[in-house]
């Protein structure tokens, strides 16, 4: 497992982001690019809605006949000269990989973008066996030298701005000239791709994660925009992939028809720039590639996902677009959700790989809006499973006690429904003369969870039951 998680600080986490005022300035660029871009690549595709069903019913036909897609992909693997592993836990993903590196020689290790390796600690692990893991993405290559985790799972430092980026180029290139210039960006990642080209030739390993596995084939995919991915998988002696379980689909085909959801869902792009495929390694005959290939498939949890109310947060395809579109992620930015997976996703995926008990807050930084699931490519309930794990926390008594007994006190009134329409009356009556002058209060007995960091309106009309049974609906 990655570094000890502090998501069970999420409030105070948040509340150190809210204060960051450079990080604030940061996610405005989540908040206008990633939307909107989404939303045009999407309307410019009459099918795109029928693409996220075709989707949705691909990955679900694949979690129902898990074991089955498994045996094909690795048969094919092996068909095609490579080699299978199987991680039960991050424990034993690191060391199948650590082991791999050694009996390579490895002193250095290029790593593409991999949110698995992130979530197994990979990085740690190599290094304490005494190798070299370089970042190889950008994004990822900047927050290594900052010694960051990611922000976001597909733009890793968005939270960062120019100057910072150009403060660490500068404090680790210590070799170039100290005169050059680096106002621009343009000049900022030439910086980094001349870095990292020396980084490709010296590498012994290459480590990618996998977008798609094909069952079909043997085939791994990866979709990036910048190319790394190919000079990681295609120079080093061995090329290993790290992924999770659900990454299965059946068919080339089949990863083609979620291939056309994904770009959109993630950058609004009708396809990343690259689209890299790998089967085995180098042939007879081959320019390039490497001389072994390895897959390690890594469970860590999500076998125990399969047939409960979370089994459809295995039909996640990594793209993004539940966080870029989520108010709280805009205003926290993903660190403050203290694991790997950030925003909604996080808010279902990490309680359930790391513990209710040490990710139960995450389910309740949410304004259960519904704009994740609306967006998201293959229809992923977020909203319902959030308030599954609300539930998992409450019966655990993990909830703050005021929470609990607030609730048991509402569970009393709700199971007699005349006291309940006289309380809710009197109530609303009472707030609404209360806040005639302002319309808001600021302070409240017993509801300081609320109007400890925003106001409360004051009620105006009558209660709901009122005006429904006004309009000719019925009440119990």
């Amino acid at each position: 497992m990655s570094a000890h998680p502090t998501s069970r600080d999420f409030k105070q986490n948040a509340r150190a982001a809210l204060g960051d005022a450079q990080l604030q300035k940061a996610l405005g660029h989540v908040r206008v690019n990633f939307i909107e871009r989404r939303a045009a690549a999407a309307a410019k595709l009459p099918e795109f809605e029928a693409l996220r069903d075709s989707a949705r019913d691909i990955k679900n036909h694949v979690l129902a006949h898990l074991d089955l897609y498994l045996e094909t992909y690795e048969k094919n693997v092996v068909a095609a000269g490579g080699k299978v592993h199987f991680a039960r836990t991050a424990r034993e993903a690191c060391d199948i990989v650590v082991e791999i590196c050694k009996s390579a020689g490895a002193r250095t290790v290029a790593k593409g973008k991999s949110m698995v390796s992130e979530e197994i600690g990979l990085n740690a692990a190599i290094e304490a066996a005494g190798m070299v893991p370089v970042e190889t993405d950008l994004g990822e290559y900047i927050i290594q030298l900052r010694g960051e985790a990611p922000s976001h799972i597909i733009a890793p430092a968005v939270h960062l701005n120019k100057e910072q980026v150009e403060a660490d180029f500068r404090r680790v290139h210590v070799d170039l000239p100290k005169d050059r210039d680096l106002d621009a960006p343009e000049s900022l990642l030439a910086e980094a791709r001349a870095v990292l080209r020396e980084k490709f030739l010296d590498a012994d390993v290459g480590i990618t994660g996998a977008n798609f596995l094909v069952a079909e084939t043997g085939t791994s995919i990866i979709v990036t925009n910048e190319g790394n991915g190919d000079l990681t998988q295609t120079l080093p002696r061995a090329h290993v992939v790290i992924a999770s379980l659900e990454k299965i689909v059946p068919t080339l085909e089949d990863a083609s028809q979620i291939l056309r959801v994904l770009g959109r869902s993630a950058t609004g792009q009708d396809m990343s720039v690259y689209t890299t495929l790998s089967t085995g390694p180098r042939r007879a005959g081959d320019p390039d590639g490497p001389a072994d290939y390895h897959v390690v498939l890594l469970d860590n949890g999500r076998s125990s996902m399969l047939g409960t109310e979370f089994e459809d947060m295995l039909r996640c395809i990594r793209c993004g677009a539940c966080m870029n579109h989520c108010p709280v992620y805009h205003a926290v930015g993903g660190h403050a959700y203290g694991w790997v997976y950030p925003g909604p996703m996080g808010a279902v995926l990490t309680p359930t790989l790391i513990g209710v008990d040490k990710g139960g807050h995450l389910p309740n930084a949410s304004t259960f809006c519904g704009r994740c699931e609306s967006v998201c490519p293959v229809r992923i309930p977020l909203p319902k499973m959030m308030r599954h794990w609300r539930e998992r926390e409450f019966e655990r008594h993990l909830s703050p006690a005021t929470v609990r007994y607030g609730l048991g006190l509402w569970a009393f009134f709700a199971r007699r429904p005349a006291l309940y329409k006289f309380a809710t009356s009197v109530a609303v009556g009472a707030l609404g003369f209360l806040g005639k002058s302002g319309g808001r209060f600021r302070k409240l007995p017993f509801a300081g969870g609320w109007t400890d960091y925003r106001d409360f309106p004051a009620p105006r009309g009558q209660t709901f039951q009122h005006q429904w049974k006004a309009k000719g609906g019925r009440t119990r």
